[in-house]
């Protein structure tokens, strides 16, 4: 893989969550959370040390104390857990950042739902992925301050794509690895993403070469807000990912769904 994020990867192994193990600290973006019985919440979180983590927080919607508010959809903590078989114990949580203003807009609140589910969906459980978390963290800071672009999504499930190795080639064609791009390696794509040239995948839906230059911008920078798509290649950039995406995930988005009523007119 290429780009600013670097992968690394720590399985948690069933020895590793052991009950008796002594809680630690970990980072962590809040990507679900639900009420559980009378007091406890249920917790999914992309953490910076294990990847994607679902817990329990026992106590949590009565224990001021050690939650406060904190396990809040986006929210960015720092909780002290139990690494376990199962459900792990979240047993405490201070706030890094809640994300406030990005609360306050319906877009960006539909987009952050979106990486979020994105990352429940495709993200390996219990594998620490740094530049995943990088990726993550960055989006939803932007989202905060920066108005909500159909360039910025596109960018964000690209190179979440790229990190978790589920990319589709934008340089040859998957059949017979032909270059793509220009008018010698005009470019289609499959259903499920792949990318092919006209000759091996005639049928397929048209990419242009200036579509897949603008793609290939959004691997080599590092921020958002850099690459931005005009309004007939985005369509076309969004065919594709959405397709890549599909491809992955075994049940509708439905936060992809709320996304697409928003931009309906």
């Amino acid at each position: 893989m290429t780009g600013p994020y670097l992968t690394t990867q720590h399985p948690l192994s069933g020895a590793s969550r052991d009950d008796s193990m002594e809680p630690i600290r970990c980072e962590a973006i809040i990507l679900k959370a639900t009420d559980y019985r009378e007091n406890d919440r249920l917790v999914t979180c992309y953490s910076l040390e294990h990847g994607l983590l679902r817990g329990i927080a026992r106590g949590a919607k009565r224990s001021v104390r050690r939650f406060g508010g904190a396990l809040e959809l986006f929210a960015r903590l720092s909780m002290h857990v139990r690494l376990r078989q199962g459900l792990v114990d979240i047993l405490d949580a201070d706030i890094v950042t809640i994300h406030a203003g990005l609360r306050a807009d319906l877009p960006r609140i539909a987009l952050a739902g979106y990486a979020c589910e994105l990352l429940t969906l495709l993200a390996p459980e219990g594998v620490a992925n740094p530049r995943l978390y990088r990726l993550a963290t960055s989006y939803l800071a932007y989202l905060e301050s920066a108005s909500p672009s159909g360039s910025d999504r596109r960018f964000f499930e690209l190179n979440l794509l790229n990190i978790l190795g589920y990319r589709p080639s934008l340089e040859q064609c998957s059949s017979c690895g032909a270059g793509l791009g220009g008018e010698a390696g005009a470019a289609g794509f499959s259903a499920s993403g792949e990318l092919y040239c006209r000759l091996c995948h005639p049928g397929g839906s048209p990419v242009s070469g200036a579509t897949l230059a603008l793609l290939a911008a959004c691997l080599s920078t590092g921020r958002f807000g850099g690459v931005q798509f005009p309004d007939s290649l985005l369509a076309e950039a969004g065919m594709l990912l959405d397709a890549a995406i599909a491809g992955h995930v075994s049940a509708p988005l439905r936060s992809l769904a709320f996304l697409r009523e928003m931009d309906a007119p």
